[in-house]
């Protein structure tokens, strides 16, 4: 297969490059289907179709009109919200700081090197923060738990952009990926992962890294870990380094995530299939094919040959390790308290392209994670332990008993969750599911027999224990044919996305059905073709296009961050927005915070009562290179690229974000 030549521009092209190689190709009915059957029927009812005729065609002066109504008591947020746009810096709303607190290269070990891009090496890498930041998370500090300015915070860094990393490579093409040699890829796989770093904030009430804690640690592809739960052990698992298939090494491409009640930090592998290689020039034809590891190979869109690690290393070359795209995909625990502990793939939660494992405790005591698979065509997830969270005396092991389960959405206005069981219906060893180990392994094929419903590229899906609520980021789905249009989503090529809300039915997040609605269709209100369905109340910088992570702050408020606007696209830069979600403002967007041209909003995270937030900034400049960035940020130093950091926002004077 040879390298795809990616749009530099659209970091979401690169990491669905596979989809061609891995489409789903259940017959079941789109999102966007069943959302022209349900609507179709039920807009009269509820006046919705003149609501959406209104968003879909307000002008851009009534837009601007419609500002003054978005800053009036009716809305939950007091902010003066940004003006949309591109530029080299990142931008918040006023009243508040936006400070770096950590970039990619910072030391994060005790007595780590300070970075030094012109000398870069896998052993300094290895001690010093990653690239491309993205989830973020906080727990504890395990010696001051009630002290609000001690914290351990956790980071994933999903992947590396060689082209503004290492001088001399370019955008990739196939002669650019040649230049890649063993020394910078291991340097690249020092780069991925994550980071523990302890931050304290001081008197002046600004937050900093403790650079010599003991807690600090970097996690990354070589890091060594224990694979448990039921497909632990599996012959599917095996390897030649492994053959008892329950010791992996490393984990990559983490996207999203979660914390868990018990303190643990949920790491999900996404787009793994990318980092795989063949030394075949085409892989073999799944359309013919009758080889199982050929066909699950091709669901996951393996081997995605993004990066040159299989030249240098057989465990990323399927010819040699045909297992070894098992082994990832899963969600990883990770116990911050204990640096020297060893990180876990929780096998029970599936094998997809996670996004992320937000956890929540339900009333009975059970814990329901929500994923999304980010792919086109692919399915929102849900895994609820069998024990109760007992916190008085947490089960280690908690997240390796319990029921995976994959959504149907129905055209009345439910939700149905589908158990993926070995032995249940179609999952069975007639059609290629031996056990229970090999139903989570084919975690895709197993979901496509249920007939779950294929999404517009589930991303983020984060719960609200405050509502019962649940949030689905649908980013796009730029393949969807026309004849698809609808009510609801009229959009063949949805380039912009939609944000679901299921409601649990009395908060049970474990409840075997449970009801959805959409609450926005996302990009510009006034191009009408595009059909988004903003408040009208929303303000010309307010909209925006292709959600992918959202937060839940302490008021159970909703933040939307963003992956894809561009000048091209949208013109604006993406960020973090402020959505209502209910009364007569739900559906009002409100812009907070920008990023860089060329970098992608990630892991907004709140801690203190809403007085802090963290925000990833991620690949900063991307669409240009090393020699010639197209922003410098956050040095803006001569020589030095942009680098990917983690950024902390509060309110000038104190007090509540947002």
């Amino acid at each position: 297969m040879k390298f795809t030549i990616f749009d530099p521009l659209n970091r979401s092209q690169r990491f669905d490059a596979a989809d061609d190689d891995g489409v789903n190709s259940s017959k079941a009915p789109t999102i966007g289907d069943v959302i022209a059957a349900r609507m179709g029927r039920r807009d009269l009812m509820k006046g919705a179709l003149g609501f959406t005729a209104i968003a879909a065609t307000v002008s851009p002066m009534a837009l601007a009109a419609s500002r003054a109504y978005a800053q009036t008591e009716g809305s939950s947020f007091d902010f003066t919200e940004i003006e949309a746009g591109v530029s080299e810096d990142m931008v918040v709303a006023e009243g508040y700081d936006a400070e770096v607190l950590i970039r990619w290269g910072d030391p994060v070990l005790p007595g780590a090197p300070e970075f030094d891009v012109d000398n870069q090496t896998a052993e300094a890498q290895n001690q010093q923060f990653g690239y491309n930041s993205d989830f973020i998370g906080t727990v504890p500090h395990p010696e001051a738990p009630d002290d609000p300015d001690r914290l351990l915070l956790v980071n994933h860094h999903e992947y590396t952009n060689e082209e503004l990393m290492f001088p001399g490579l370019g955008i990739q093409d196939d002669a650019e990926f040649a230049k890649m040699t063993q020394e910078l890829v291991d340097i690249e796989k020092a780069a991925h992962g994550g980071s523990v770093i302890e931050i304290r904030r001081g008197e002046d009430g600004k937050w900093s890294v403790v650079r010599e804690s003991t807690y600090n640690r970097r996690i990354t592809a070589e890091t060594p870990m224990k694979i448990s739960g039921p497909a632990a052990g599996h012959a599917r698992m095996q390897t030649n380094a492994d053959p008892s298939g329950t010791e992996a090494r490393g984990t990559f491409n983490n996207c999203a995530g979660g914390i868990t009640p018990w303190g643990t930090w949920l790491m999900a592998e996404e787009n793994f299939n990318g980092y795989f290689w063949s030394d075949q020039q085409e892989p073999p034809a799944t359309e013919t094919s009758d080889d199982p590891a050929t066909i699950l190979n091709a669901r996951y869109g393996v081997p995605g040959k993004w990066y040159a690690w299989g030249k240098f290393d057989d465990r990323f070359n399927i010819d040699k390790e045909p297992n070894e795209p098992n082994r990832h995909g899963w969600i990883v625990e990770v116990n911050p308290a204990d640096p020297n502990s060893t990180p876990v793939k929780r096998t029970a939660l599936g094998r997809v392209k996670h996004e992320g494992a937000m956890p929540a405790v339900n009333g009975d005591g059970r814990v329901a994670l929500f994923m999304g698979d980010d792919e086109r065509f692919d399915y929102v997830y849900r895994f609820v332990t069998e024990a109760a969270y007992d916190e008085a005396n947490p089960d280690p092991d908690i997240l390796d008993r319990g029921t995976l389960s994959v959504a149907r959405f129905d055209e009345d206005g439910s939700v149905t969750w589908l158990p993926l069981i070995h032995g249940e219906g179609p999952l069975t060893a007639e059609n290629g599911f031996a056990d229970q180990g090999d139903v989570l392994v084919q975690t895709r094929r197993a979901a496509d027999f249920l007939e779950a419903t294929p999404m517009d590229r589930p991303e983020d899906v984060e719960p609200n224990e405050q509502t019962g609520r649940i949030y689905v980021m649908l980013t796009n789905n730029t393949r969807r044919k026309p004849g698809d249009e609808n009510a609801a989503n009229p959009r063949a090529e949805n380039a912009f996305g939609h944000i679901i809300e299921i409601t649990a039915p009395e908060g049970d997040f474990a409840a075997d059905t449970m009801s959805w609605e959409i609450l926005v269709k996302c990009g510009d209100p006034s191009v009408e073709a595009v059909g988004a369905t903003f408040s009208p109340a929303t303000s010309e910088n307010g909209w925006f296009g292709m959600p992918d992570n959202c937060a839940i702050d302490a008021a159970g408020r909703l933040w939307i961050s963003t992956d894809g606007n561009s000048a091209e696209d949208t013109g604006r830069a993406d960020g973090l927005w402020a959505m209502e979600t209910d009364g007569e403002m739900r559906g009002t967007s409100k812009h907070f915070f920008r990023v860089p041209v060329g970098a992608e909003m990630c892991g907004p995270w709140f801690v203190n009562d809403d007085q802090t937030l963290f925000l990833a900034v991620q690949h900063p400049g991307d669409g240009s290179t090393f020699e010639d960035p197209s922003t410098r940020w956050p040095d803006f130093a001569d020589g030095m690229p942009p680098r990917p950091a983690v950024v902390v926002i509060q309110k000038q004077g104190g007090g509540r974000i947002g």
